[in-house]
């Protein structure tokens, strides 16, 4: 079962005179990832490659930002994979030294520094999500709202109309069996609309 990280863990090495400042963190998507690079080279303005890879879904990524190819991004990725983990980036910030590392030697880099860093690292499974979306009287709306707090359901928007429509989201595993506490105590008045 995939994994994802529950804070951010961070490594420092010192690799014959280059500095590798790496971090590991919990990341949604692309978009974000870029920020959280861009705000990193912002950070480090005389870091000569500000590397990093991402595992979220479909938008995986892995850049090696300058290194030669496939000596950053694509060992860092396939560190992420190894430890089954899901919605993560890792960053690698190089301050080059002045001594060269070769292809291998920059492999090892990338690699430990990502490494080192998930040692430390906390690590949850992931759950897949249910978003459900029900409508109830306004009679009923305070008992969905208890019955939805004590299983453990997020409440992600209310809108009030003619009836109340609720936006829940639960563990998949959970939701048929939430559904079905819902229609009894409901008895009926409970429509759902996904």
């Amino acid at each position: 079962m995939a994994q994802t990280l529950c804070a951010p863990v961070h490594s420092d090495l010192l690799i014959r005179k280059s500095r590798f400042i790496g971090c590991v963190e919990p990341m949604a998507d692309r978009a974000s990832a870029q920020r959280r690079v861009a705000e990193l080279r912002a950070l480090h303005p005389g870091a000569a490659h500000v590397c990093w890879a991402l595992l979220a879904g479909g938008q995986s990524a892995a850049v090696d930002d300058g290194e030669p190819g496939g000596t950053a991004g694509r060992p860092m990725l396939d560190v992420l994979r190894h430890q089954d983990l899901e919605g993560v980036v890792a960053t690698v910030v190089r301050y080059f030294g002045g001594v060269k590392l070769g292809a291998g030697g920059l492999v090892r880099a990338y690699t430990d520094c990502v490494a080192q860093a998930l040692l430390t690292a906390r690590k949850v499974p992931l759950q897949r999500m249910k978003r459900l979306c029900c409508t109830v009287p306004y009679a009923l709306e305070g008992l969905l709202r208890r019955e939805s707090e004590a299983a453990g359901v997020q409440l992600l928007e209310v809108r009030h109309g003619s009836l109340v429509e609720l936006d829940l989201s639960l563990p998949e595993p959970e939701a048929a069996a939430f559904v079905q506490r819902i229609n009894d105590i409901g008895q009926g008045r409970v429509g759902w609309l996904s």
